[in-house]
């Protein structure tokens, strides 16, 4: 029987805290949550690598690092309501439901969407809601929120998903150039969203994130 319990603290110790991550609730969050029951089952002895985990068509679990650092840029408070975009089979919103008031995680694979509807019961993560739908779309009726994280990359983000932030809220996104990535916090002031440079880090592009090619005959 392999040692989770063990492997997240070491994961914690070699991946999160040498990267500039020392918020306790994300600490306490990523101690708490069982990676492993959130990666598909034949992966479970990978859960705690430090890469990006494949989910199935083109779709990832973001590695331990990069979503420690994204959370830890968002400054996620205990009264935050945070969207979460493409959580995939849900470990991003288990571990933020650990470190918010209430998570709303959207997942337009049905088959996905259902497993971490499931996985997130399993581990009691009540405050968590699973909504089946188009990611660009987010959930704009239970929204807006504090702050918003893309469990993915884009090359541009929707104008439906920046209108979701509140006055004041933040987001989070992987801005992919091709193969290089540059994660990036977004602040909403006066119903505009400013970007700065936060880490780099890379993900597949999630759908409807894309920039739209103009065609040339």
């Amino acid at each position: 029987m392999a040692d989770f319990a063990a492997r997240r603290t070491m994961m914690v110790d070699t991946q999160v805290r040498p990267n500039d991550v020392t918020k306790f609730p994300i600490i306490e969050a990523m101690l708490t949550v069982p990676r492993e029951t959130f990666v598909p089952s034949t992966l479970r002895e990978a859960a705690y690598v430090g890469n990006n985990i494949e989910l199935g068509g083109g779709r990832v679990m973001l590695e331990p690092r990069t979503l420690a650092k994204m959370l830890d840029a968002l400054d996620i408070q205990s009264d935050d309501l945070v969207l979460d975009i493409g959580c995939g089979l849900g470990y991003s919103a288990a571990v933020i439901a650990h470190m918010a008031e209430a998570v709303v995680a959207v997942e337009e694979d049905t088959g996905l969407a259902q497993q971490a509807e499931q996985r997130l019961a399993d581990v009691g993560a009540d405050n968590a809601a699973v909504i089946t739908g188009p990611l660009a779309a987010g959930s704009a009726k239970h929204g807006p929120y504090d702050a918003i994280t893309i469990q993915g990359a884009a090359e541009t983000v929707p104008a439906a998903i920046l209108d979701q932030l509140k006055e004041g809220g933040r987001i989070a996104c992987i801005f992919m150039d091709g193969v290089l990535g540059l994660c990036r916090i977004g602040h909403k002031n006066e119903g505009r969203v400013t970007w700065r440079f936060a880490f780099n880090a890379s993900a597949p592009v999630l759908p409807g994130f894309e920039t739209e090619r103009a065609f040339t005959l």
